[in-house]
């Protein structure tokens, strides 16, 4: 109770604080109250990986009754990746919003929304009572929207934030519709009337509240179909709320998947079968419009689409473990969609941060315009280099440890003698396949479109690297993506207890399987270690070699050409043109271009310009039909005065005449029974 209330007591105490103090020192009390109540939740989270319980009740009220709050190992995890994440972010954005110091009022509306989503985000995991449940989720849906429209004059950016916010509320009306229905049904808004329902209702019930839940949290977590807010909230927010946004707060729709997986234990093999379709066709589809994407903050975007349908995958593969009893399938599926929530926060937010670097030093996120940065920013362009391996799930790094988890749980799957399982995993490793492969394309574009080569276009100013305070939290994600790299067992060892949870629902006793220990990854450590050791040496030998010598900084060259051209390079548009002629049936491709003619032509102009077709059928097309239908009553909207009167004396008429005529219609209707 004391760590709750000393964790409330600083949320609140730091809200009315705030605004009272100066844009310099704004910053630093929301990084202190970030980095106060994330030891105070770590507190509980470290207890519960060592064996202790952290329960305990609060008086509620009528409404809701009694609100258990309770911290296990799901939940603990999913703490310890928001308070990492949430730390970073502060750190960065106190940084990066120096430039924004003149807008006091929007730096303590900013700074105060920053401290209520992360403590919003602890509350969500430990709390036990779907109406706590639902108010901590709205306020971090609300909180979350005040971050993204930071710059709200900017047109776009308050589009984006409106468009988050209304399918944040989508998103609300699918879990409110799935708690009321459990609500209704065993009178109690407590967590655990919900596995009661399941236990009571038939599979076909359980399997309907199930997939409402899934809608729910699907939508925050940016599962296609329902991703379509956010290629739009990535590039409006500034960095830092990018990365957090990415790292942590669509994460939480897969924290409250695997929630709900707990508590409603039914038909997991038709669940799995609906996760795991979804999740490779998110996968996929996000990295192939992420794959021709010209901004470099939309690119990310449609990774986090990609890498949350890897996750996906994890889940929907332990789900079909658990349906079938395939435990090798149910642990590696589990322990690899937990171990990329992980990773993909880690590095997606750094990638976001590093994007952060790049803006402030060029002002434009286009990646045509961009080039050579790495002269001028080069730890900035390493950083944003490892974490771009890491997110390809290349070795030794992070990402490739729990693609290789997923990898290996579908291939221990294939050993079934279920077919229709076997081809669900064939059609698994060739969408985990393609990702892969085209996840290498799309960083290679980017990396080379802003780091490499020549400036495409003169910028406004000349690129600096960034200070210290904006390195330090791309420093820290970087450390840990190496370790994890190095070290996968320990990792894996921490995963037990959360993966335990799922293993348990099957009722097969986890230690007689001996499956949490994965033998496997501890070469992959030493192959990791020996990886990092080569390059260590070679570094050494260079450094030996060279360190005397005169450090000269000349002009890219340019393949022997006496007068490159910035336009002799190789554009982000046409280093994926031969994909993009393959990809466009199924990508919606506006392609603009001037026909050039002659010997010596002056003009040639050929644009892209990308759009979403799943965001053209399920958004758009409604909406036209919507405002057409509306359209046809525009004539109630004439501009005459005497027209407006008449509606309300006829409003006004109405409720009269209602009441006169109710009450006649009610006594004919008793004389008639009397007859």
């Amino acid at each position: 109770m004391a760590l709750l209330i000393t964790f409330l007591a600083l949320t609140l105490s730091s809200v009315i604080l705030i605004p009272f103090f100066s844009a310099r020192w704004k910053g630093k009390l929301m990084i202190g109250t970030v980095l106060l109540n994330s030891v105070v939740s770590a507190i509980p989270a470290v207890q519960c990986f060592l064996g202790f319980d952290f329960r305990l009740t609060l008086p509620g009220s009528l409404v809701t009754g009694e609100i258990p709050v309770s911290m296990d190992a799901l939940s603990s995890w999913f703490v310890l990746l928001i308070n990492f994440t949430m730390l970073t972010g502060a750190f960065y954005g106190h940084s990066y919003l120096k430039a924004y110091r003149d807008q006091r009022n929007e730096l303590s509306v900013h700074h105060i929304a920053y401290v209520l989503v992360h403590a919003s985000l602890i509350s969500i995991c430990v709390l036990q009572n779907s109406m706590a449940f639902l108010i901590a989720w709205e306020i971090m849906a609300l909180s979350s929207f005040v971050l993204i429209i930071f710059e709200h004059l900017k047109h776009d950016t308050l589009k984006a934030g409106i468009n988050f916010l209304v399918q944040s509320h989508v998103s609300v009306l699918f879990l409110v519709l799935g708690f009321i229905w459990v609500g209704t049904s065993m009178n109690s808004f407590g967590f655990k009337a919900i596995s009661d329902f399941a236990l009571l209702q038939p599979h076909a019930s359980s399997l309907i509240l199930l997939i409402l839940f899934f809608i729910g949290f699907a939508i925050k977590a940016g599962f296609v179909p329902f991703h379509t807010w956010l290629p739009y909230a990535h590039p409006a927010a500034p960095a830092h709320v990018s990365g957090v946004m990415s790292g942590v707060i669509i994460k939480i729709g897969i924290y409250g998947i695997l929630r709900m997986l707990l508590l409603v234990r039914h038909d997991f093999i038709s669940i799995g079968y609906i996760i795991l379709i979804v999740s490779v066709i998110s996968g996929v589809y996000g990295v192939m419009l992420a794959t021709i994407q010209h901004n470099l903050k939309k690119l990310l975007a449609f990774h986090s689409i990609e890498n949350i349908g890897i996750i996906g995958m994890g889940i929907g593969l332990g789900c079909l473990g658990l349906g079938y009893g395939i435990m090798p399938l149910v642990v590696l599926g589990f322990a690899g969609a937990l171990l990329h929530t992980l990773n993909h926060s880690l590095f997606k937010s750094v990638l976001f941060y590093a994007s952060g670097n790049v803006y402030q030093a060029t002002h434009t996120m286009n990646l045509e315009r961009l080039g050579g940065l790495i002269k001028k920013m080069p730890k900035t362009s390493l950083v944003f280099l490892v974490a771009a391996m890491a997110i390809c799930g290349l070795p030794p790094f992070n990402g490739f440890i729990s693609e290789f988890l997923i990898y290996s749980g579908i291939l221990s799957g294939l050993k079934s003698a279920n077919l229709t399982l076997v081809w669900m995993l064939a059609f698994a490793i060739l969408g985990l396949v393609s990702i892969g492969g085209l996840a290498i394309m799309c960083f290679t574009k980017a990396f080379g479109s802003v780091f490499l080569g020549s400036p495409r276009q003169t910028l406004r100013s000349n690129p600096e690297e960034a200070g210290p305070l904006s390195l330090f939290p791309l420093y820290a994600g970087i450390l840990l993506i190496v370790l994890i790299g190095i070290f996968p067992s320990l990792v894996f060892q921490v995963l037990n207890k959360p993966v335990s949870q799922f293993v348990s629902i099957s009722g097969m006793p986890v230690q007689a399987e001996g499956l949490l220990s994965f033998p496997g990854l501890n070469w992959i450590g030493v192959a990791s270690a020996g990886i990092f050791g080569v390059v260590g040496i070679l570094m050494f030998i260079r450094w030996k070699v060279t360190h005397k010598r005169e450090i000269v900084t000349g002009p890219t060259w340019g393949c022997g050409y006496v007068a490159p051209n910035p336009r002799m390079q190789y554009t982000a548009s046409s280093y994926v043109r031969t994909y993009r002629k393959l990809a466009e049936p199924m990508l919606s491709i506006d392609v603009k271009k001037t026909e050039i003619s002659g010997i010596f032509p002056e003009v040639g102009k050929h644009e892209t310009h990308p759009y979403d077709k799943a965001e053209s059928w399920i958004i758009d097309f409604p909406v036209r039909q919507l405002q057409v239908f509306i359209n046809r009553f525009s004539f109630l909207q004439n501009g005459k005065l005497q027209v407006y009167i008449l509606y309300g004396v006829l409003f006004i008429s109405l409720i009269l005449i209602i009441p006169l005529v109710y009450d006649k219609i009610v006594s004919a209707i008793q004389l008639l029974n009397q007859m």
